[in-house]
């Protein structure tokens, strides 16, 4: 059915072993790009730079700064908005670099459960 016995079937196990070599070739390089990525900070800034966050490639903050005239306005509600604003522009900034480097490794092949 697929090729049994002679020729066939033994270079059919060489493309196999050829194809699952380069797999784990990709899956080291992919580890690899994670585990350097992880270590990378990202900032996002909002109200002009009032506001600045930092986030990591794992996407935990690693500190959030605020101008202190900002804070003495008192204006809570513009504070917190602000302050998702820059975490969020942090964080994605961090997603495009993960998705990009891991497109490097994958050729563009769309590799489920990477993000």
């Amino acid at each position: 059915m697929f090729g049994s016995g002679g020729k066939g079937g033994s270079g059919m196990g060489g493309g196999m072993a050829q194809l699952m070599k380069q797999a784990n070739q990709m899956q080291m390089k992919m580890k690899k790009a994670q585990d350097e990525l992880a270590k990378k900070e990202y900032e996002g800034s909002a109200g002009g730079g009032a506001v600045k966050a930092l986030v990591n490639g794992e996407y935990f903050i690693v500190s959030i700064n605020i101008q202190d005239d900002l804070i003495k306005s008192g204006d809570s509600e513009m504070l917190q908005d602000l302050i998702k604003v820059a975490v969020n522009d942090a964080t994605q900034k961090a997603k495009k670099t993960s998705q990009e480097e891991m497109e490097k490794i994958t050729g563009g092949l769309g590799v489920p459960g990477l993000f």
